[in-house]
């Protein structure tokens, strides 16, 4: 990452994960990638374009050919702070009243075989396909062999993340007590997140007795209690885009001796899922390590998500660390390992570090106590 600017890796970065692509797209016995706004054009080459009725797309030829950039004219500010420019890509920039999709289809050939990322609309993939005469199929087959596997510039990232949002848990007491809305410890939090270097807070839950028995709870104006449990999940972005996400529980006084019990299990079911992560084993295999302790001790039923999911430009990405993926773990892979209990209408309990993946296991991005913190 150069001295001067955060906001994107180095251009060779960017360069060697385009030259990746289009092998990979070549594996895929495809002709082009086609790439709108989303996080994987930021991956590629670092650009934020936002996805809009006008087509911007990065063609990515699977003949190593350089790759070119579709864009409309009074968008090209957008591509400013990408490595475009550094790179020598093909910028075709066109105004209102010109056909985009044709553009697209000069640069390949009719009856191209494409393949296009998720974030890409309809009201763009249809007239594509349209155009070339045959229907793109999906990227993520050759995408997510490239983004699963975090090079040492977005790991040395998520641990600048993961730092951050331990920064804000260390804080939790200054917000965090009886008589407060969840909704005004959120807001204290929201704050606290950009402050210790994030640059928004994506996601804030505050889940107060009762609610923290449902995982998706966010924020509401309960008022918290004396001896409630809460669960605290946040997250947000750090420059060049990668997310921290980390869970800790909190207890606002001293937690009946049950309460304490099934915590200090489900501490040792995350810990049991971290020391499983390493390279060989299957994604299923660590969640099954989580599942296995909490279900010995009879509280399976109320673990009632997966395990873990992969983390990077996007907050859910691959890998998904759940039952049923037989996907084998390789170094430089990033993903969540959040185990929960959730009682319906009593409270609940998750605990959530990022880890990614080393030559002999794996190392966390979080380093706050995992246990029932008592304010």
């Amino acid at each position: 990452m150069s001295s001067h600017d955060e906001s994107r890796f180095a251009a060779r970065i960017y360069g060697a994960r385009l030259e990746r692509a289009a092998e990979l797209a070549r594996e895929a016995h495809l002709d082009a990638l086609l790439i709108t706004p989303g996080p994987d054009l930021r991956y590629l080459i670092g650009s934020r374009a936002q996805s809009f009725e006008r087509l911007t797309c990065l063609v990515i030829p699977a003949s190593g050919e350089t790759p070119s950039v579709v864009i409309p004219k009074l968008e090209l500010a957008s591509l400013k702070d990408s490595a475009a420019g550094e790179l020598g890509l093909q910028v075709v920039d066109w105004v209102d009243g010109v056909d985009p999709y044709r553009i697209v289809k000069s640069i390949l050939n009719a009856g191209a075989r494409t393949a296009v990322d998720d974030a890409m609309p309809a009201l763009h993939l249809l007239p594509i396909a349209d155009h070339l005469g045959a229907l793109p199929i999906s990227a993520t087959p050759v995408l997510r062999e490239l983004r699963m596997l975090k090079d040492d510039s977005e790991i040395d990232a998520l641990r600048r993340a993961g730092a951050a949002i331990d920064r804000v848990h260390a804080r939790m007491g200054e917000w965090l007590r009886p008589g407060r809305t969840e909704a005004e410890v959120a807001a204290d939090i929201a704050a606290a997140i950009i402050e210790e270097g994030h640059t928004a807070a994506a996601f804030v839950i505050v889940g107060s007795g009762p609610h923290g028995a449902d995982p998706h709870h966010e924020v509401s104006q309960r008022v918290i209690e004396p001896d409630d449990v809460v669960v605290i999940d946040i997250g947000g972005p750090v420059e060049p885009g990668y997310y921290s996400d980390s869970t800790r529980t909190y207890v606002l006084g001293e937690p009946e001796e049950e309460i304490a019990d099934q915590i200090a299990l489900l501490e040792r079911a995350q810990a049991a899922a971290v020391a499983a992560a390493k390279p060989g084993v299957t994604a299923e295999s660590v969640d099954a390590a989580a599942r296995d302790v909490l279900a010995a001790a009879g509280l399976g039923e109320y673990f009632v998500h997966r395990t873990g999911h992969g983390i990077g430009l996007s907050v859910h990405e691959e890998p998904y660390i759940v039952a049923g993926n037989d996907l084998v773990l390789e170094p430089g892979m990033a993903f969540s390992i959040e185990p929960g209990i959730y009682f319906p209408g009593q409270w609940g309990a998750r605990i959530e570090d990022i880890v990614v993946v080393t030559a002999d296991g794996c190392e966390s991005m979080n380093k706050r106590p995992h246990g029932l913190t008592r304010l």
